[in-house]
This record gives structure tokens, C-alpha cells and sequence, in this order.
């Protein structure tokens, strides 16, 4: 005769603790009743479980449920002052943070521009710092950062871009400053996740974002998975060579827009967007520019389809712009025969990079509470 499975009541109460937790952050304020059913915990456990959430400061009441039938219910909710992550988004020209809960809900943001020769971790802390205020939080109420910039991010953190590799420097100088662990992670990267768990991109297995801003950057999900690559190099597709482009040049960019400019007679100080505004009004040489990137891009898209074969490829950023959508459209076309490719715009636009950069502080700063909150501590010598 089997035995019936047993454990620890410890375990098992941190077990239950998460569930409830995490069914709080996933879904907002609920009624004992709705917790039962969202965990499948019997009222006992649920009752028991909220008792030691409420001593540990984790959840405070929330109001009444007046809409079933029956006496009013008491509803709970994650108490207000866990505390908040930080999402960051960092480009070449400013910043742009917002402070989340653990429930993914925003609760304030800012955002400006670097000023010149401004300190990049000074300018973030300064940017938190306003955040806090607008909410009159402590000093230590961010627990977390996630933050989004250009460039190749390495598994420990370091940032590898145009001043070549920091060693971690970044990270660590802005752990310090902010008093809480930082993650770094491409931007790419994190509007492939944006994608991949709120956007179209959910419903497919395999696919390649190709985001259009500064420069072209690949985030490329398999299976259902980000894939950041050994050293933190793959989708960095910018830099895959092109005839007649030489080996080593970017395929676009500001100064590959600046060419293309001068060579069919338009403004070359004039920026991408422009260039596409232009060709919306059916200006022949912006047109002939904005051919030229969608060329560009869609031998890279084909360069990664030999290679991976996703199920589609996802244009955000500038990218996603319906002139340059129609171009890179048309232009795939041409190659159907040999490459069949397909193409899908992107649920977020700009803002992606910061979209994905909320919802990994979100989980980050729920995973960081749930362990805090649930794990008990050291029970001090005699």
C-alpha cells in the first residue's frame, strides 16, 4: 500500500503562502472565497495562510465585495508599502524610469534627456529619486532594477558599446547608488520578452524581433525562450555583412541614413523619421532612401531565416512605421520564391524596451517579496 505524500508544515505553509501571493499580485484585491478557488486551498488553510501574511506585513484588507450575492465579503490585497522595482529604459540621448509594484501596476515615471557630460547613474538615481517623491516613499522603497540599454549585456552584467567593454562598472555603480540589486539587460532583448509574454509574439513558438531605432538589433526567442547567446552577442545582426557593403559597417544607422541622404539629394542632418514622413507625403528621394533600409533589412531577416527558420519576424521601433512596413513588404516579395519570410508589426511600438523592462521588474520584485515574506528567519543561537 503506497503512503500518502507528506512534508513538513513549514514547506507546506510556504507553499501555500506563495500560491496566495502570487494569485494577489496576478489578479489584484480577492475575497477569501476567490482565493479558495484561484489555489484550490480549503478556507482553512487559506484563513491560516492570510493570518501569517497579515503578522508578516505582507497583505492588509481591501475593502468589501457588495457585488454577490450574500453577506458582504472582506477582500485583501498585497499591503501598499512593499515597496517598488525600478524599470529603466537607457538610450544613447536620455533615460525613462518608472516605478512599479508587485502587482505590475505603474506608479510613477520620469524621463528626460541626458544632459552632456552628465554621469549616467547619477542621472537615473536623480530620475528615481523624482519618481520617489511624487510618491512620498522611503529611500529604501525600491528593492530592484531592471534596466534596458544599448549594447551587448554579458551574463555578469557588464555592458559591452562603442567604448568597448565596462567590466560590470555600470551595474555596480548603480547597485551602489541606488541601494538594491540591478539587472542589465539588452533593449532588444527586453522588447523581445514584451512580446513574447503581452504582445503577438505569445502566440508563437519561434520568432525574431527586428527593432529600428539608433541602429538594427535582433531579440530572437526559440521555443518559447529569449535567446541572449554564450556571451551575450547574439542578435546583434546590424554588423552582418551585405554585398557591396564593406565587412564591419553598420547596415543602418544615422550616419548610413546621412549617406543615403546626400546621395539622392535630400538633407543629410535630417533624421529617419523625417525620411519617412517625407516618403508618406511621396517624396521620390525619401522614398528611394527608405527602399534602400528595407532592402537592408530584409536580407537580414533572410540571413537570420536560413539560420533559425522562426515563425515570423516582428518589426518594432521605427521599424514598424507603415511606409517602411509596405517597403519591406514589397521587397520580401521578391524573394518569395527562394525565402519565403513573414512579417508582423509590433504590439508595443517605441515603447517596448520599456514595456519589457516593467514586466521583468514586476516578477523580479514579486520573487524577491515572495522570498522575504515566506522565508523564516535564523532562529538565533543560545
Amino acid at each position: 500500500m503506497s503512503r500518502p505524500l507528506a512534508g513538513p508544515q513549514g514547506l507546506l505553509r510556504t507553499l501555500n503562502g506563495r500560491a496566495i501571493l502570487e494569485a494577489l499580485a496576478r489578479s489584484g484585491p480577492q475575497t477569501r472565497s476567490e482565493l479558495m478557488s484561484a489555489t484550490g486551498l480549503s478556507r482553512t488553510a487559506v484563513t491560516q495562510v492570510l493570518r501569517m501574511l497579515e503578522n508578516a506585513g505582507a497583505v492588509a484588507p481591501a475593502g468589501v465585495d457588495r457585488d454577490t450575492r450574500g453577506p458582504a465579503a472582506g477582500r485583501v490585497a498585497l499591503h501598499p508599502r512593499l515597496g517598488f522595482a525600478a524599470a529603466v529604459h537607457v538610450d544613447h540621448h536620455a533615460a525613462h524610469v518608472v516605478l512599479v509594484d508587485a502587482t505590475g501596476i505603474v506608479r510613477a515615471e520620469a524621463h528626460s534627456p541626458f544632459p552632456d557630460a552628465e554621469n549616467r547613474v547619477a542621472h537615473i538615481v536623480g530620475l528615481v529619486d523624482e519618481c520617489r517623491r511624487s510618491l512620498k516613499a522611503a529611500k529604501g522603497a525600491v528593492h530592484i532594477a531592471v534596466v534596458g540599454v544599448p549594447g551587448i549585456v554579458t551574463a555578469d552584467g557588464g555592458i559591452r558599446d562603442d567604448l568597448g567593454p565596462d567590466g560590470g562598472a555600470f551595474r555596480a555603480a548603480l547597485a551602489a547608488a541606488l541601494d538594491c540589486p540591478v539587472r542589465i539587460e539588452n533593449d532588444v532583448n527586453l522588447a523581445a520578452l514584451a512580446e513574447l509574454t503581452g504582445g503577438g509574439g505569445g502566440s508563437l513558438t519561434s520568432f525574431a524581433l527586428l527593432l529600428l531605432d539608433d541602429g538594427l538589433g535582433a531579440g530572437i526567442v526559440i521555443d518559447g525562450a529569449l535567446h541572449r547567446g554564450f556571451s551575450g552577442v547574439a542578435g546583434e545582426v546590424m554588423y552582418l555583412p551585405q554585398t557591396p557593403i564593406p565587412i564591419g559597417a553598420p547596415l543602418v544607422g544615422d550616419a548610413v541614413v546621412s549617406d543615403l541622404a546626400l546621395g539622392v539629394g535630400r538633407d543629410p542632418a535630417a533624421s529617419l523619421g523625417d525620411h519617412l514622413e517625407a516618403a508618406a507625403l511621396g517624396d521620390d528621394g525619401a522614398l528611394q532612401i527608405i527602399s534602400e533600409v528595407a532592402r537592408r533589412i530584409v536580407l537580414v531577416a533572410g540571413s537570420v531565416g536560413l539560420v533559425l527558420d522562426p515563425e515570423a519576424f516582428v518589426l518594432g521601433g521605427k521599424a514598424a512605421h507603415p511606409v517602411l512596413v509596405a517597403a519591406i513588404e514589397r521587397i520580401a516579395g521578391e524573394y518569395e520564391a527562394q525565402l519565403p519570410l513573414r512579417f508582423l508589426v509590433s504590439s508595443f511600438g517605441p515603447e517596448a524596451p520599456l514595456i519589457g523592462a516593467v514586466d521583468q521588474a514586476a516578477a523580479a520584485l514579486r520573487g524577491d517579496l515572495f522570498t522575504r515574506i515566506l522565508t523564516p528567519a535564523p532562529k538565533s543561537a543560545r
